[in-house]
């Protein structure tokens, strides 16, 4: 462990934390399970109450996962606000903060959550059941390491995380957020801006009727 600048007697002076083992924030994003406004793309598919049902189910895995990861705290950014029931449940029975998510774009709401994070932090949301602890911690490492950003981006265009060693405002503002191009436009800016950037293998979300089936096959224990 490195130590701090040190003054006067040596043994009075402060120990600093490695920067490769201080903790790291997860910010996750989560929409309230209400029918009619949770997994909104599903509905036509599965109806709005199994998708409601579906996002509660994959909110309570994200959140377990987050904490399973042990890197730091946990903090779920809750739409439209933090107020439902699942969410008051979930902060009684689990170590996380409640916030909510502000207006805007899905970067300004993103933005938000990096901000209000004191030190590097991990944004993420709960469409990806194949996140798993180990991809935190390894996310999480490498920004341990000094990089400045680290992505997994999705199989179906996007993200599943965005890491952050400090806000960078200018990777979430004036982004067009159509999955077929947000991956590029963020890797775009990340070289404008110089920055040092670590990205994984992807993984896939649960957008779509067919991801739906993929989800059921490998995860039954989601199923409707």
């Amino acid at each position: 462990m490195k130590s701090g600048k040190i003054r006067g007697d040596s043994r009075n002076a402060m120990v600093m934390p490695s920067p490769n083992t201080g903790p790291v924030s997860i910010a996750i994003l989560a929409q309230a399970p209400i029918p009619g406004f949770a997994k909104a793309r599903l509905i036509p598919a599965i109806g709005a109450h199994a998708a409601a049902v579906l996002q509660e189910r994959l909110t309570g895995r994200t959140v377990a996962t987050a904490l399973a990861a042990g890197i730091g705290p946990v903090t779920l950014c809750c739409e439209p606000d933090a107020t439902h029931d699942t969410f008051l449940k979930m902060v009684v029975r689990m170590k996380i903060t409640l916030r909510p998510q502000p207006q805007g774009d899905l970067g300004a709401r993103m933005l938000a959550a990096v901000a209000g994070s004191a030190g590097p932090v991990l944004v993420i949301g709960t469409d990806c059941p194949a996140l798993t602890e180990a991809h935190l911690r390894s996310a999480a490492s490498a920004l341990r390491e000094g990089n400045d950003v680290v992505l997994i981006p999705a199989e179906n265009g996007g993200y599943v995380l965005v890491g952050l060693r400090k806000a960078q405002p200018t990777l979430f503002s004036n982004i067009a957020w159509v999955k077929s191009t947000v991956l590029a436009d963020m890797r775009a800016r990340i070289v404008e801006q110089r920055l040092m950037l670590v990205e994984r293998p992807p993984l896939w979300g649960v957008d779509t009727e067919i991801d739906l089936a993929r989800l059921e096959r490998e995860f039954p224990e989601f199923k409707l």
